[in-house]
């Protein structure tokens, strides 16, 4: 079930993260246990060699599972990232990247999930992450 929309999800994040306001993620898709959101392309997230930083690549991975965690448990802020893995594959060209969230697995205080991070127009991923969020206790 979905309880956060594409919509909803992006003014959450806006909301709850305006520090977040200047990298502009879209969210382009909301599936059960899934997003995609997109970076849209920025100098800003350069590195020497005019490739994407790593950096930049692991926040948008973990926004994304962030963000596809909340589609399913709702707005919930609180919900943190214990541990985050990623892969570097292949040079990110210096375009909009995409990140595919899926949720793998949901427990009441556990969810754990991947993300598939591409440059636009490519099929081959650049990095590929595994993370885990701890979920709070709802009241």
């Amino acid at each position: 079930m979905i309880r956060m929309d594409a919509r909803e999800l992006e003014e959450f994040l806006h909301r709850e993260f305006p520090q977040m306001s200047e990298r502009r993620y879209r969210v382009e898709e909301v599936r059960e246990r899934f997003v995609r959101i997109r970076m849209p392309f920025d100098e800003m997230h350069l590195r020497p060699g005019g490739t994407i930083s790593g950096p930049s690549l692991m926040s948008l991975a973990d926004t994304a599972m962030w963000l596809a965690i909340l589609a399913v448990i709702g707005p919930v802020p609180l919900a943190v990232t214990t541990n985050l893995s990623i892969n570097f594959m292949r040079r990110p060209r210096p375009v909009d990247v995409i990140a595919d969230a899926r949720v793998l697995k949901l427990g009441k205080r556990l969810a754990v999930g991947d993300v598939a991070l591409y440059s636009d127009g490519d099929t081959e991923m650049v990095a590929h992450a595994t993370l885990t969020y701890s979920i709070p206790e709802q009241r």
